[in-house]
C-alpha cells in the first residue's frame, strides 16, 4: 500500500483495495477503519457473479448508497422491486430491508458507501429466511 505524506488523506489504487473473495462475489475494500483511522465511510466496490445475490438484509445502524457501474441487478428495497443498470443509484436510510440480485449474464459490479464505518452491534443482519421476505422472490 502506497504511503502518503499526509495522514488525513489516502489514495487506493485497484491493485491496492483489501479484496474479500466469497463464493457469490468479491469486495474490494477502499476505505474502512482497518485502512483509515478516522474514518466515518466504508466504501467498497463488489462484484457479483452471475445468477449470485447479496440476499434480503439490512445495516441497522448504518446508511447505504449503492451505484451500479455495470451488469444488471434485481433490487429489493422492503417489497418493492426495480431493476438497475448502468449509472442508478440507490440511498437506503439506516435498518431498511433490502437485498440485491445479479439476473444478468455478466458480473455486476457495484460501489457501496456506507456510514457510519463503526456502530455497535452487527453492521448487517441477514433476513433472508424471515417472512415476508422469504418467500418474495419465489
Amino acid at each position: 500500500m502506497a504511503m502518503n505524506s499526509n495522514p488525513n488523506w489516502r489514495f487506493v489504487s485497484f491493485e491496492e483495495t483489501i479484496v474479500e473473495e466469497f463464493p457469490n462475489k468479491m469486495h474490494h475494500w477502499y476505505s474502512s477503519p482497518a485502512m483509515v483511522k478516522d474514518t466515518n465511510l466504508l466504501f467498497v466496490r463488489c462484484r457479483m457473479y452471475p445468477g449470485q445475490a447479496h440476499k434480503f438484509h439490512c445495516h441497522p445502524k448504518m446508511e447505504e448508497i449503492l451505484y451500479v457501474l455495470s451488469g444488471t441487478a434485481e433490487q429489493w428495497v422492503e417489497k418493492e422491486k426495480r431493476i438497475m443498470t448502468t449509472g442508478h443509484s440507490l440511498y437506503l436510510p439506516a435498518n431498511v430491508v433490502h437485498g440485491t440480485y445479479n439476473i444478468g449474464a455478466d458480473i455486476l459490479d457495484f460501489l457501496a458507501i456506507l456510514s457510519p464505518a463503526k456502530s455497535e452491534g452487527p453492521g448487517t443482519v441477514d433476513v433472508s429466511d424471515q417472512e415476508p421476505w422469504r418467500l418474495l422472490r419465489d
